[in-house]
């Protein structure tokens, strides 16, 4: 995943706040939010008195200090924030047993063609699956804050049009829709999602996104 590089021309010494101070009020920031703070956020801390190269700059540093620890920075959507890393997880989950939720294929499918064609109406996802979309998928996508309604669209009815929202991307640790992988790059469907114990999001993006390769070919 792309993140935002040290700016070319030099960054101007900031008089009040010198860079190791401003790297220690972004580090302090970032280690005790629980949500990632975009640039606005950030130039708070300061009362706007650093600009966004000088940022980047010290966000670019914070990254190289924990590379080799078992927490990364990282940019995503909602800003930028601290995780830890995905082979770390296996002993987090130690602490907290409890097993993530599970979705089922309809789930998974129907957010793979939102993510992919949104907006769209309910209408335009039956089209595609072949099947009734039911109210229950619609809401459990929607209690877990990755889709949500943007409009009606001007027709008899005015059905309503859903979208997937920034908590969508910063759970797939991704900036924009753009970082979506290409409906031609999908392999064939090879996870049998209802019958596993648990679905990682992105892995069942990926395979449910197969049924609009075949959608498109057709």
């Amino acid at each position: 995943m792309s993140t935002s590089t040290i700016p070319a021309r030099p960054v101007k010494a900031n008089p009040i706040f010198p860079q190791d101070q401003i790297i220690r009020i972004i580090e302090v920031a970032l280690l005790t939010t629980t949500e990632p703070l975009a640039m606005r956020d950030l130039r708070k801390l300061f009362e706007d008195s650093i600009d966004k190269n000088a940022l980047l700059e010290s966000l670019t540093i914070l990254q190289e200090k924990w590379r080799d620890s078992g927490i990364e920075l990282i940019s995503v959507a909602g800003g930028w924030r601290f995780q830890s890393k995905p082979e770390m997880q296996v002993f987090l989950d130690r602490l907290n047993p409890q097993k993530p939720p599970r979705y089922s294929r309809a789930v998974m499918e129907t957010l793979a063609i939102i993510a992919y064609r949104q907006p769209v109406t309910r209408g335009d996802i039956e089209e595609i699956r072949g099947v009734a979309v039911s109210t229950q998928i619609i809401k459990a996508l929607e209690s877990r804050g990755w889709i949500e309604t943007v409009g009606q669209r001007d027709m008899p009815g005015r059905p309503y049009l859903y979208a997937t929202t920034p908590c969508f991307l910063d759970d797939l640790n991704l900036q924009s829709l753009e970082q979506l992988p290409s409906l031609e790059s999908f392999n064939p469907l090879d996870l049998a999602i209802d019958n596993a114990e648990s679905v990682n999001a992105e892995t069942a993006l990926r395979n449910s996104g197969d049924s609009l390769v075949n959608e498109q070919s057709t």
